[in-house]
């Protein structure tokens, strides 16, 4: 009897992760916010938060697709680093393109840090991961993306990149450690008010946000598989495994979608997200 207990533990663990690999592999890439979804699901299914560790653990998924997407180019950037290390050539595209995404994660990982060891049990429980806060800054941040789309004069290319870019991307970027403000949202926002083109916008953040999310997931990670200790690795192998496969596919429709279309199907989904959260919240509450 306690081996069937047990068996049947793993199976819903590993179903339930395999559930926020699918929603955060669907979310991360896609400017609608990875962590509003990874909060708002679970908690409409019944489940509860399933807590920074284990949503951050699950964001490894991802990172190991945007790696495989972009291998060629990733490489391009390596051997651009080396070589102006070099040979001091500091001015090649591939090279201002490292430096770039090298200046743009400092931010985020600054206040990352001074979360994690100042703020880290405050932060999971506080009012900035409510249902009501999510709600608010997802309609909010529809609205930003829809200035950007209408305001972007949408000139600038992804070989035109400079540390600047990479600053003032990565300043938006930081803004993601707001549940509901969306990393990839509010990178491509900030892009395209810089005046990016919409494609080259959506491959930058894609390769600005190798470096912060691995690190956030490897710094979780341990703690994830200590959450899960009770029905071992399997689960949380499970979501990152599901998070890989299904991020690869967003990346891949995404970056295919913005070569012909705006970006107006995201600002109405936020805003429709965030109405839908705002009705849910006050009807439970008045219950």
């Amino acid at each position: 009897m306690p081996d069937t207990v047990a068996s049947l533990r793993l199976m819903e663990a590993c179903w339930r992760n395999l559930v926020l690999g699918i929603v955060q592999g669907l979310t991360e890439f896609l400017p609608i916010s990875s962590t509003a979804h990874l909060k708002v699901v679970p908690v409409l299914l019944g489940w509860g938060d399933p807590g920074v560790s284990v949503t951050a653990a699950i964001q490894l998924g991802s990172i190991a697709a945007v790696i495989a997407y972009f291998r060629s180019d990733l490489l391009q950037v390596l051997k651009g680093i080396g070589k102006a290390f070099r040979h001091g050539q500091w001015r090649e595209p591939e090279a201002l393109l490292g430096v770039a995404m090298l200046v743009g994660t400092i931010p985020i990982l600054l206040v990352g840090l001074l979360i994690k060891l100042f703020w880290s049990e405050g932060y999971e429980t506080s009012p900035l991961r409510s249902v009501p806060f999510i709600a608010m800054v997802s309609i909010v941040m529809a609205l930003l993306l829809a200035l950007a789309e209408r305001l972007g004069p949408r000139q600038k290319k992804l070989a035109d990149v400079s540390g600047r870019d990479g600053l003032i991307v990565g300043l938006a970027q930081m803004l993601a450690l707001i549940p509901g403000v969306s990393r990839s949202g509010s990178t491509l926002t900030a892009s395209l008010f810089y005046g990016w083109q919409r494609e080259d916008a959506a491959r930058f953040s894609f390769l600005l946000g190798v470096p912060a999310i691995s690190i956030a997931g490897i710094v979780e990670l341990n703690q994830a598989f200590a959450v899960s200790a009770e029905t071992g690795p399997w689960p949380l192998l499970t979501g990152i495994v599901s998070a890989a496969v299904v991020s690869w596919l967003a990346i891949d429709w995404l970056l295919k979608f913005l070569q012909r279309h705006s970006t107006w199907i995201f600002v109405a989904y936020r805003l429709l997200f965030g109405a839908v959260l705002l009705v849910w919240w006050l009807l439970d509450v008045s219950n």
